[in-house]
């Protein structure tokens, strides 16, 4: 009862705040980006956040369950992603568009901008929705058993779509300071009390070395392969991420939004961090639950991925796990609210003002977005049915969005020679790539025989889908814009400095 009544009172905490903020939103600006007027501190908190979602909480998890900490690659993609941001993150507020898709219009074409918009609204549908989906399994959790997943996973939705409803931007830059310093020191304190309650370092690291040995191993028994197949989707994914984007042109100065990006660098590396080691302490203290293994002995995806909360609710003292779950709240809800309000900003600017309302007053534009905030909550509610696992669901959104939009996104920021085809070409490829695996991967799930194609088994392991995609998507970029003619100075100049 403790643990409802903890979490419950910081979601009231945080539904308060949010119905504060909307009183000061005049603007499409105040709703969309906050007025551009955001310190670095309340950026730093919000970008933390941003990242540190149900893919995390739940992803990075379940993959440190199985692999140990080799899952250390899956979120080092992530960390280098944020340094190549850092030396961006200043044009881009200077640039001050609202979307990641308005750079793309600006350096390629409005094609390009469609297109972006496209695979945005599919990519971050399916993140939305599994914030939806460990949302479920979060309340299951904390009403032990007495609310099911599915029902849990409802009320998750209703419950993010109506923080994001009530004042866009301006609330999830407000709340996520909040956010940011809960989930900090719930992951500092739980760790030593986590290794605790299993009698000290020295016990789960022998456990570990008598269950699994390779998870002491910063290979865990993969390949190189595998460690590019994990580390792409992160890292790519942090290049062309949208909301991060919309964030910057939040920020109240371009310097600020670049101090703003190495702040997000050191949190994100030490809650990450510290995620992956309370589930490697997991992994020793239920080494002999059946719970968390199949019949065959092989980890129970989906039961893994729920390590940090179990521990969380069975294993701490009631108040640290109190902390805990009251954290694993702010996560799920933040990058929730976070991921509506970009995906919906997109198809407001990008495709409602841009083809059909382009005289939209600024009140019917904040209803039109909060319109939208609605639709896509319930579409990403009824996608969750095609997918097991939330790292699944993950890396497969990371991989569209990565491998779509990052190759023309650093190219329009580093290579003068990229061409307006060439941009275009590559977005349109690496959104087909993976949809087309998506597609091959859904028909044969399940299949005994499975299907050869172009060297490639599917159903294929969404450990390694980046590759194939990443590939098609920068070759079709190199290759068509050397294919074309040279670009004119004023198509880069203002996205590479001198």
């Amino acid at each position: 009862m403790t643990y409802i009544v903890v979490v419950s009172s910081y979601v009231l905490l945080l539904l308060g705040i949010s119905i504060y903020k909307s009183r000061s939103v005049k603007s499409a600006d105040d709703f969309m980006i906050a007025g551009r007027r955001v310190p670095v501190y309340m950026l730093v908190a919000t970008l933390v956040c941003t990242w540190i979602g149900s893919g995390s909480l739940f992803g990075t998890a379940g993959l440190t369950f199985r692999t140990g900490i080799s899952e250390l690659w899956f979120s080092a993609g992530a960390w280098v992603g944020i340094l190549v941001v850092y030396m961006i993150a200043a044009r881009v507020r200077r640039i001050a568009k609202y979307t990641l898709t308005d750079l793309l219009e600006k350096r390629y074409s409005q094609l390009a901008k469609v297109l972006g918009t496209i695979t945005i609204i599919i990519a971050y549908m399916v993140i939305a929705g599994y914030q939806f989906k460990g949302g479920g399994r979060f309340i299951a959790i904390l009403s032990d058993g007495s609310i099911s997943p599915e029902t849990g996973m409802m009320m998750a939705a209703l419950l993010i779509v109506g923080f994001t409803v009530l004042a866009g931007m301006v609330s999830i830059v407000s709340i996520d300071i909040f956010n940011g310093c809960l989930m900090l020191l719930a992951m500092i304190v739980t760790l030593p009390f986590a290794i605790a309650g299993h009698g000290g370092i020295d016990a789960v690291i022998t456990t570990i070395q008598q269950t699994e040995p390779n998870h002491l191993s910063m290979m865990g028994g993969h390949d190189f392969i595998w460690v590019v197949g994990i580390a792409l989707p992160t890292f790519l994914l942090l290049m062309s991420e949208s909301s991060m984007y919309q964030k910057f042109s939040s920020a109240d100065s371009a310097s600020n939004a670049k101090k703003a990006v190495m702040g997000m660098f050191i949190g994100v590396v030490v809650v990450e961090t510290l995620m992956m080691l309370i589930a490697l302490v997991g992994f020793a203290i239920y080494a002999d639950d059946p719970r968390f293994f199949l019949a065959d002995g092989s980890v129970n995806r989906a039961m893994a991925e729920e390590i940090i909360l179990r521990i969380g609710f069975e294993q701490l003292p009631v108040i640290i796990g109190s902390l805990l779950l009251a954290a694993g709240a702010a996560i799920v809800i933040s990058t929730g609210n976070t991921f509506l309000m970009v995906t919906s900003t997109n198809v407001t600017r990008d495709i409602l003002q841009a083809f059909f309302y382009k005289n939209a007053t600024p009140s019917q534009i904040i209803w039109m977005q909060r319109s939208c905030i609605v639709g896509i909550g319930v579409l990403a509610y009824l996608m969750m049915s095609q997918f097991d696992t939330i790292l699944e669901m993950a890396l497969m959104s990371y991989t569209m969005i990565g491998a779509s939009l990052a190759p023309a996104l650093l190219a329009a920021f580093f290579w003068k020679r990229v061409t307006r085809a060439g941009g275009v070409a590559s977005i349109a490829s690496g959104m087909l790539t993976v949809i087309l695996i998506a597609v091959l991967n859904s028909i044969y799930k399940g299949s005994a025989e499975g299907l050869q194609l172009l060297g490639i088994t599917f159903p294929m392991d969404t450990d390694y889908i980046a590759i194939p995609a990443v590939i098609v998507s920068v070759s079709t970029l190199v290759i068509v814009s050397l294919l074309s003619g040279k670009p004119d100075q004023a198509d880069w100049e203002e996205f590479i400095e001198a």
